[in-house]
């Protein structure tokens, strides 16, 4: 357990096809390989019937990568980016509910003030606060709350996207050649139009 601490996160996006399972499908391919899902955030994409997952893993590189090959043959996966080798910006969201009195009141205000965290509901005995912000930001003001007396925290884990262009990034997927992280995940409707197969 202790080695495990160790190894570094490894940041996924996948580009899905919204079926029913896939969610199932992809999460059940990790648990069977033993491989520890930090955080999973799925949304949907600029293109109907496409979302995004982004996940972060803890394990070994050499497994995530063994990881990143099985989801390649999921009929469901349209498009792999491993972050780990592209240049990117990530957020996540924290709702955090504090413990307050007359007395800390204002202390805990300020200290939101710094993180540029917005109060997103007031109670008598209790201030709920919302924060963005990159892993480490999030993780600091959570921890400069927690001696007022955190009351509930829910996090929802990162979302990641590529930096820039193919132009000016070491750009990496997991298919070998040209980077494919910033190309359409589905083809231009006037290609559709004219014949010419799609990913569906």
């Amino acid at each position: 357990m202790t080695a495990e601490h160790n190894v570094p996160d490894q940041l996924l996006s996948l580009l899905v096809r919204d079926e029913p399972r896939v969610l199932t499908r992809i999460t059940a391919l990790f648990g069977r390989r033993g491989y520890n899902i930090r955080s999973l955030s799925v949304g949907t994409t600029e293109h109907p019937g496409v979302s995004r997952m982004t996940i972060v893993v803890s394990g070994d590189r050499g497994v995530v990568e063994q990881a990143m090959r099985q989801l390649e043959k999921l009929h469901d996966v349209v498009k792999i980016i491993d972050h780990s080798l592209e240049k990117y910006v990530d957020r996540e969201l924290v709702l955090v509910k504090v413990s307050i009195t007359p007395e800390n009141r204002v202390e805990v205000r300020h200290i939101a003030e710094d993180f540029r965290a917005r109060i997103v509901d007031v109670g008598r005995h209790a201030l709920t606060f919302e924060v963005t912000g990159d892993e480490g930001k999030l993780t600091a003001f959570i921890e400069q709350m927690r001696p007022f007396g955190i009351l509930e925290t829910m996090r929802t884990g990162r979302i990641a996207l590529t930096r820039g262009s193919n132009a000016d990034i070491p750009a990496h997927v997991w298919h070998e050649g040209e980077s494919a992280a910033l190309t359409p995940a589905v083809e231009p409707r006037e290609e559709r139009a004219r014949g010419v197969p799609n990913l569906f």
